[in-house]
């Protein structure tokens, strides 16, 4: 007997939505204060009222068990006899909700009731839909009596129209965990380190753990982390593996060893996401099923459409694309449903982090997910991004120009936004002249008036269906006042209001110092989570941000290639601080010029600013001519960056010097191997620059750890130097140059911090000890 599982609400949603697709989540609950409202509902409805009610009931048929689980909001036990309670949070206004208002709210109370009934042996059950309103906490109930052949007709019915379904998943599922089972690692031997990667992570899954993992390049992370997981799916581990990644070159790397996986023999659902702007069919249209044809009767199209891509096994984009536009549906949409059904997601971190965008189907309740968080050393600065919310004035003030003669109710909640927004600024001004304030409290009046907005805007969406212009403009700022209320709702110790004067616009932002309370919340919605990186060093400190506890694990990995390979130097007779950079432009061209003398190649020198790379760039471009130089330039498109790459020819016949930023599109995440790339020049120690928000930073965590400089600048910059420093090695064969200058690194405070690999470092004072110690490392290769 298989037995396939299914929840109450996903079981209802696939049977029996149907409709047009809307815009988000425009009057459903914001999450914490309906567990709030939930709990005090229950809390104050007297002792017949049994709360958070497990309830379940497998249905049999031939050798297929199909089990619906799901948990009753509360069970009412009157004189008269049981009772389901459903209780569903809005900031609609009561007076637009009838007992009609939504089919899926009534037939999960009936599943509910049946399930019950079976289990109590009830003739009859009573069914309620309490309708909870978060701003005024007021309840609105409507009720209805079922008898148990009506309750079994129905839920019965649900099921068979579901069982189909079910039996595709069952087969699915015997047919990957077959696969799964006889899949050999598919490299023959694993490389070193990487077996007790995947050991690490096999052990971390099966005892639903957290795992912190620095792995060099060259260990191979990606199938290192993926080939135990997939393992640990197959033995029922793990119901679904999400690979999350910051940039789109790391989620091809995961598409190509799932590939090559598949090549042998897997057979795996997979499915990349990829973000909305990019996949749009109809980007000039709102996404408004009144101007968007796609989203106009989605969901009576969108079943159709999931059954028709099962029989694919790569959900790849152009597959997302191709489907959707064959079943005239949103292909955004469309990747977010196939999640539900997909073995492995790809996608960028936000789809399991960000409070905004996150994949709610999946994450409300939880479930029995494996997170593998690769680059994790970026998910700091992405977390903290993600937990902030910000305002501008100007787009308010306009929404209230636009919105004058429209609806009274609407312009009012916008003036009293703007009102806020102006006693702000003002509060801002008065604490001093330089346009930048920062407290410890949150805006209470900013976020009572936007509660008030989203109330108001609302009722415009539900009692409004005219094609105004600033209509999309509405959606934008209603979504933006939900965000900014929903980081209020977290605001605590580790955040601070922070207001300043941008040009012409005024700004309030609620930043997130710490994320790591939020993190460790959003990992806790999965079995397990593995966060690996070549550079997650020092490692206390990414255990710290990134939600780590005393008992996650930890593996940190040497490197896999050969120590000789490398010809490490340091120049410490610069100083590259701020203050000092004007003296230093000719003395860092001369150094660059000389470690690139002696071997014809291509290099890249990284800089911690663009005034300062645009300044040394130029110094070294009238001084040494016969070089050929490049430079990044900021905001550069995609096709700007390919051909940037693209110039790091195999087999060059003179030598090329690409001038980078530290931490930037070119500082990680490429891969030019062999002679594509023969040294990196690293200036600077990356530190991040000077402002008010790393002050603030550096402010917390002198605080809470007296580690605040560290936590602030230290870390982070030294992160962007190893970053760089790994791109030269990214093969057993390749052998390269890395050359750092700046006085800092002779220092002991970066000296503790160096990789253990960097054990043979050559301190070079003038350009003569750099001439001779690169000669000498590029002559011992040749005798090789």
């Amino acid at each position: 007997m298989t037995t396939i599982k299914v929840s109450v609400r996903n079981l209802v949603e696939f049977v029996l939505m149907h409709g047009d697709l809307q815009p988000g989540s425009i009057g459903v609950s914001r999450a914490q204060e309906g567990i709030k409202a939930h709990q005090m509902i229950q809390k104050t409805s007297g002792a017949e009222y049994v709360p958070e009610v497990t309830l379940s009931y497998i249905y049999l048929q031939e050798e297929l068990g199909l089990e619906i689980k799901g948990r009753a909001d509360g069970i009412i036990k009157k004189e008269s006899g049981a009772c389901i309670d459903e209780i569903k949070t809005t900031s609609l206004d009561l007076d637009l909700i009838d007992e009609s208002f939504s089919d899926l709210h009534w037939a999960q109370a009936e599943c509910y009731a049946f399930m019950y009934a079976v289990q109590e042996g009830l003739e009859t059950m009573e069914t309620q839909l309490t309708y909870f309103q978060l701003d005024t906490a007021q309840t609105k109930k409507f009720s209805r009596r079922f008898s148990l052949a009506e309750l079994s007709e129905f839920f019965i019915g649900l099921v068979k129209r579901y069982l189909t379904w079910a039996r595709q998943l069952q087969e699915w599922s015997l047919v990957r965990n077959a696969t799964i089972s006889t899949m050999q690692f598919p490299f023959g031997t694993y490389r070193p380190g990487q077996r007790e990667l995947a050991i690490a992570v096999y052990k971390t899954v099966k005892e639903s753990q957290k795992l912190f993992a620095q792995a060099p390049t060259g260990i191979g992370k990606t199938m290192g982390t993926l080939f135990p997981a997939l393992k640990a799916m197959a033995e029922g581990l793990t119901v679904q593996i999400f690979y999350l990644t910051a940039k789109t070159i790391t989620r091809t790397v995961a598409e190509k060893a799932m590939n090559d996986l598949q090549k042998q023999g897997l057979a795996i659902k997979r499915l990349t996401l990829t973000a909305k702007r990019k996949l749009c069919f109809l980007p000039e249209a709102a996404c408004l099923p009144e101007e968007c044809f796609f989203a106009k009767g989605y969901y009576d199209r969108v079943r159709a459409a999931v059954e028709d891509v099962f029989g694919e096994e790569a959900w790849t984009r152009q597959v997302i694309e191709d489907y959707a536009h064959k079943h005239s549906i949103c292909p955004f949409e469309f990747s977010l449903e196939m999640a539900n059904w997909a073995d492995v997601v790809i996608c960028d971190y936000n789809y399991v982090f960000d409070p905004r965008v996150y994949l709610r189907r999946f994450f409300l309740d939880g479930g029995e997910y494996t997170f593998l968080v690769d680059e994790a050393h970026n998910l700091v600065e992405r977390a903290r991004d993600m937990f902030s919310a910000e305002l501008g004035k100007e787009s308010w003030l306009l929404l209230k120009r636009l919105t004058k003669e429209a609806d009274l109710r609407l312009t009012k909640s916008l003036t009293k936004v703007n009102s806020a927004l102006v006693k702000e600024k003002k509060r801002c001004t008065e604490a001093g002249g330089s346009g930048e304030c920062v407290t410890k409290e949150p805006p209470t009046k900013l976020i009572q008036a936007l509660r008030h907005f989203v109330k108001a805007a609302e009722q415009f969406f539900k009692t409004n269906d005219q094609l105004l212009v600033w209509r999309e403009q509405l959606i934008e700022q209603y979504f933006q006042a939900l965000s900014f209320i929903r980081t209020a709702d977290s605001y605590d110790e580790r955040y601070v209001t922070f207001l300043q004067q941008v040009r012409d616009d005024f700004r309030v932002k609620l930043f997130c110092l710490d994320p790591s309370v939020r993190l460790r919340e959003a990992l806790g919605r999965g079995r397990a989570a593995v966060l690996f990186s070549a550079t997650l060093s020092p490692m206390e400190y990414f255990m710290n941000v990134l939600g780590g506890e005393e008992m996650s694990y930890k593996l940190k990995l040497g490197s896999p290639f050969p120590v000789e390979n490398l010809c490490l130097l340091i120049n410490d007779r610069i100083s590259t601080k701020y203050k000092q950079r004007g003296i230093t432009y000719d003395q860092v061209a001369e150094v660059i010029a000389t470690a690139i003398e002696h071997k014809e190649g291509n290099y890249l020198v990284y800089f911690p600013s663009y005034d300062y790379l645009h300044k040394v760039y130029l110094e070294f471009r009238a001084q040494y001519q016969h070089v050929s130089v490049i430079c990044q330039t900021s905001g550069m498109a995609e096709k700007e960056r390919e051909e940037f790459l693209a110039m790091f020819a195999v087999n060059p016949d003179q030598t090329l010097v690409g001038f980078a930023l530290m931490g930037g599109i070119f500082g990680e995440g490429i891969d030019l191997i062999g002679d594509r790339l023969s040294g990196v020049i690293v200036v600077g120690v990356g530190l991040p620059q000077i402002g008010l928000e790393r002050e603030i930073i550096r402010s917390y965590y002198d605080t809470t750890s007296r580690q605040g400089y560290e936590f602030a600048y230290m870390y982070p910059g030294l992160n962007k130097v190893l970053q760089a420093v790994g791109r030269v090695i990214r093969t057993e064969e390749d052998r390269g140059i890395v050359l750092l200058i700046d006085e800092r690194f002779s220092l002991a405070s970066y000296k503790k911090l160096f990789p253990e690999e960097w054990k043979k470092i050559c301190y070079v004072a003038t350009t003569d000890n750099i001439r001779k110690t690169i000669e000498r490392f590029w002559a011992d290769g040749v005798q090789k």
